[in-house]
């Protein structure tokens, strides 16, 4: 608090004004984060034409964020679960990595519907392996990853894509 008061040129009383407490503090600054860090990634898992190039892209876009040096590496939704806060935080941090489990689901669900992918599709394990892979990449990136590093991840997991799409 003492480095962001002094950077805000403010005193804690207003910062506790405003939002409250430290935990709401980081609730906003996290959902501020993910608004911007998350959207080119969720962009292009929305705006691709077929389903593979809708979660290839949006691995692609990750690790453009995750492995970009004018940001700390890697995904703060993700790294911040690995400290010590408060079960209510890791709580909401879990919602926001799920909310892109969900994203990729139902981009997945929307493939099926539109006949991209076969109705045997398995949606959900589908999306859970690549928010699996996205976050891993993270970590990864966080551990020092290059760029070019957590490319060869996402053409190693696009590579499942066929027998993950097939498995009834």
């Amino acid at each position: 608090m003492t480095d962001l008061t002094t950077a805000m040129g403010i005193a804690s009383p207003s910062i506790y004004a405003c939002f409250g407490s430290k935990e709401q503090l980081f609730r906003a600054a996290v959902a501020l984060y993910d608004s911007i860090a998350g959207n080119p990634a969720r962009l292009a898992l929305d705006q691709a034409p077929v389903a593979r190039e809708a979660v290839h892209g949006m691995l692609s876009m990750s690790a453009d964020f995750y492995a970009d040096p004018a940001y700390p590496p890697g995904c703060m939704v993700v790294t911040a679960a690995r400290t010590g806060i408060g079960p209510d935080v890791q709580a909401f941090l879990a919602d926001l990595r799920q909310g892109m489990q969900a994203a990729i689901a139902a981009r997945l669900r929307r493939a099926v519907d539109e006949g991209d992918l076969p109705g045997t599709a398995t949606v959900d394990t589908m999306a859970a392996f690549y928010t699996t892979v996205q976050q891993g990449m993270s970590i990864q990136a966080r551990d020092g990853a290059t760029r070019t590093d957590l490319e060869a991840i996402v053409t190693a997991a696009m590579s499942a894509w066929e027998p993950l799409a097939a498995i009834p």
